[in-house]
């Protein structure tokens, strides 16, 4: 008997765990562009480039940052059409709980923007000399 009351949450778990994931798949078909910025040689002096076509729509950035992620991250956005020029502040955001303290990270800025039609768009990502901090930068559609 109590095999079985083991083995029933177990399976949920599981079940859960599957479903959570197939979510996350559904989301990630939104990125247009994605980048983990970790390594140094990702930039030309200072500075990472990289170019992606965009459909006419509405988008948001989506980070993942940490404590050691810059400070600061000026993004540019260049297209035939478009011009976006942002300073991302990172924040640290305490979580309290009756056991425990700890932080979340994100980064306060813009982070919606339009493109009026499709096009090939150039991305500048400066760190601000912060070229060691990883953080993931991610354009997804709204």
């Amino acid at each position: 008997m109590n095999k079985k009351i083991i083995i029933i949450p177990i399976v949920l778990i599981i079940i859960a765990m599957g479903l959570l994931v197939n979510q996350d798949d559904n989301k990630d078909s939104n990125v247009v562009f994605h980048a983990t910025l970790a390594d140094p040689n990702l930039y030309k002096n200072g500075i990472y480039y990289n170019t992606f076509t965009v459909d006419k729509g509405n988008y948001l950035f989506r980070f993942v940052p940490n404590g050691d992620s810059p400070q600061d991250l000026t993004i540019l956005l260049k297209g035939e059409d478009y011009n976006f020029s942002e300073n991302f502040k990172l924040k640290g955001i305490l979580h309290q709980t009756g056991i425990s303290e700890y932080y979340t990270w994100d980064y306060n800025g813009q982070k919606a923007i339009s493109f009026p039609v499709q096009q090939t768009v150039t991305i500048e990502i400066n760190p601000n000399g912060n070229e060691l901090g990883p953080v993931s930068v991610d354009i997804i559609e709204n």
